[in-house]
């Protein structure tokens, strides 16, 4: 068979950038998979794009589908012959295989013959089935479509264009009266229509007309540039990755340049400088090697090298006015302090049945005031906490915040410190936000910790207790992150409280409002559920094996500083003999204990040997001792403790026998194998841990 090279692509008007990455991935795999599903043997599949452009192009195709060979299963022996001839079911059969009568035969199958067809399928020339890839394009999900002039058709952006070859031969198929051929457009202003004359004369015949097609290599030279211009100037340039992505998709032939902005500027705050030029203008911002913002920026224009200081003047010009406007906010914020905007906060509704932010603002303040108890913080640490949880939202009601909402807390903190608030109230009221998102680090003072914990805590209590629980990839309120947040405060404060009791309290002062829709005992039932899913996933980026997570989480989840601790502890003796040997002891016992009655209590005074009073004792004994070693974190220290019940096991099993005749006795020994396994379960549910064979 002949290889041949397909080219597949469709140009469109300018995509919007945060489509185009996820649009070049679909077309990839799906072309992929329609070749496959059709027995098309292929090489790879490489996705090209720009933002005029989706592309893919497969090497090595062989020019025709392999033949093949199939066998189907037919009536059975009786229902196909009759008298010594085929019935009409069996040439019906042969008929819908496209077969002779005379190519039948008989397979047995458990037990009884079938008649069984032979089917020879020829391969089609795959040149006849590409045409099918119009489907392809048209399958392509996008985020959002649009439709244009009379056409039917919804599609992300109009099409202006279809490029389809299998080396020099066009795949013809139309689109909205657009016809597929070889010719396809450079860059919009450098660039002309060319004619492909193979498929394979893509990439470079389009780098003539100054598109680079393959997104990496366009990501990369920006990089390049960037890190250039970084050197020659001495500067520091720290590159957003999603920045950079989103830049990427802006242009078809990048071309780094920096500008410059008046110093005056950098009286603003970096961040608000930063988030003007990203979130505006898509520039870079630039650093001296101390980490402090420089009056330049980096930009990446779609373009060549001509004209370049045209082209700075213009982008010096838009961040001017852009700048302009970013410090008369910060001046005009500045005239009135948080606690004066705290009235306003009354008439911003936070939810409709759950009222204004105001009234977050107070149940914040309740929870953190509750939580500071729970914690024991010095009363200074208390004082903090609650004037940032009563701040904390005060900038939502700023200029700035208005105009960049992800700067909320950010500028919390500077006009706090404008008005004369502490240095550890204004890193609070920063803070509380903190982690925004997976990856980001937890609040660094204990102040912050307490608001950020509180404030995440009224979201997800509040939310559940409405009934808005998050439903498969719906979660509109963001509360596994706030679920996720809660535990990852909880851990790095070093908190060892019980968590689900300080919610199920927490609860019962919400109650009072009389906002909540459910019992509180309802919607513990399903914050146990939601928790433990965000507990596996911790535990699963922590490295922790998923039997050994369930393994502890079994054992009781109300600890997180418990089931953190109990998980590294066991994985790192996961690869023991020894520790195999005594999970085997412990998991004797609770596979014997399920056969109790658990309405059964244990009566010391029926026993009848002494192995029974020895088990007893040291199960009596160890239980205080090990709940004092876990609540205190030296989980070590209560396995130590546990594992001395091994050879108290080993002797009980040695001497005594647990179903005896006489039912009394047996009742209680099945009972004493109960509370023995509740202790052991107290720490970890052994019987999850699965343990590999060594070989």
């Amino acid at each position: 068979m002949n290889k041949k090279t397909l080219l597949l692509e469709i140009g469109l008007e300018e995509m919007p950038a945060r489509f185009v990455t996820n649009a070049m991935n679909e077309l990839t795999t799906r072309t992929e998979s329609w070749l496959k599903d059709l027995r098309m043997n292929f090489e790879s599949v490489q996705g090209y794009s720009t933002p005029r452009r989706l592309a893919v192009m497969v090497t090595e195709l062989e020019d025709k589908q392999p033949d093949i060979e199939q066998e189907a299963k037919g009536p059975s022996e009786n229902v196909a012959v009759k008298d010594g001839a085929w019935t009409k079911a069996a040439e019906g059969f042969a008929r819908g295989q496209g077969v002779s009568v005379d190519d039948l035969y008989f397979q047995e199958l458990k037990g009884e013959n079938y008649v069984y067809a032979k089917k020879y399928i020829q391969g089609e020339n795959v040149l006849s089935l590409l045409p099918q890839l119009k489907e392809v394009l048209l399958q392509i999900p996008f985020p959002k479509n649009m439709k244009w002039a009379d056409n039917d058709l919804r599609y992300v952006r109009p099409i202006k264009w279809i490029t389809a070859l299998l080396d020099e031969d066009v795949i013809p198929f139309e689109i909205t009266e657009v016809y597929s051929g070889r010719s396809t457009q450079g860059h919009r202003f450098l660039g002309n229509k060319v004619e492909l004359d193979r498929a394979e004369d893509y990439v470079e015949t389009l780098m003539g007309q100054h598109v680079i097609v393959n997104p990496l290599e366009r990501k990369q030279a920006i990089q390049s540039q960037i890190e250039d211009i970084a050197d020659s100037e001495g500067w520091v340039i720290p590159v957003n990755e999603d920045l950079l992505e989103e830049v990427n998709n802006l242009v078809e032939y990048p071309t780094a340049l920096f500008g410059s902005f008046d110093e005056s500027y950098l009286q603003v705050p970096d961040e608000v400088l930063i988030t003007s030029m990203r979130e505006h203008q898509r520039y870079f911002p630039v650093m001296d090697k101390e980490n402090n913002l420089l009056p330049f920026f980096i930009t990446v224009r779609n373009g060549d090298h001509r004209h370049l200081e045209n082209v700075r003047k213009g982008n010096e010009k838009v961040l001017r006015a852009r700048l302009a406007d970013a410090e008369f906010f910060f001046n005009e914020d500045k005239k009135e302090t948080l606690e004066a905007r705290l009235p306003k906060l009354d008439a911003i509704v936070y939810h409709e049945e759950l009222g204004s932010v105001g009234d977050k603002v107070k149940r914040v303040e309740t929870i953190t005031r509750f939580l500071a108890l729970q914690t024991k913080a010095a009363p200074e640490t208390v004082e903090t906490a609650l004037r940032a949880a009563k701040l904390s939202k005060a900038d939502l009601v700023t200029h700035m915040v208005g105009e960049f909402t992800e700067l909320e807390g950010n500028m919390g903190e500077y006009y706090a410190l404008n008005d004369g608030e502490t240095t550890a109230v204004a890193q609070a009221i920063r803070e509380h936000y903190m982690p925004k998102q997976s990856g980001d680090l937890p609040p660094a003072s204990e102040a912050g910790s307490l608001v950020g914990a509180s404030e995440k805590l009224d979201t997800l209590l509040t939310s559940f207790g409405i009934g808005n629980i998050p439903t498969g990839s719906q979660d509109p309120h963001g509360l596994r992150r706030q679920t996720a947040g809660i535990l990852q405060i909880y851990l790095a404060a070093g908190w060892k409280f019980d968590l689900f009791a300080f919610m199920e309290e927490v609860l019962s002062i919400i109650e009072k409002e009389g906002i909540l829709k459910r019992t509180v005992k309802e919607i513990m039932s399903d914050l146990h559920e939601f928790f433990e899913l965000r507990y596996k996933n911790l535990l699963k980026d922590t490295g922790v094996r998923y039997d050994v997570a369930e393994s502890v989480m079994n054992a009781g989840v109300s600890y997180p500083h418990v089931v953190m601790n109990k998980s590294s502890f066991l994985m790192n003796q996961l690869e023991d003999p020894v520790f195999k040997k005594e999970v085997e002891a412990f998991s004797r016992v609770t596979n014997i204990a399920q056969k109790a009655d658990e309405h059964t209590v244990i009566a010391p005074e029926q026993f009848q040997q002494q192995e029974e009073n020895n088990l007893y004792e040291a199960t009596v004994s160890a239980q205080e001792e090990i709940l004092e070693a876990e609540q205190s974190g030296n989980v070590a220290s209560a396995y130590e403790t546990l594992k001395k019940l091994v050879p108290v096991i080993h002797e009980y099993f040695d001497n005594i026998m647990v179903m005896a005749e006489e039912e009394e006795i047996k009742q209680n020994r099945l009972a004493q194998m109960q509370r023995t396994s509740t202790l052991i379960r107290s720490f970890a549910d052994f019987q999850k841990i699965v343990f590999h064979s060594q070989n």
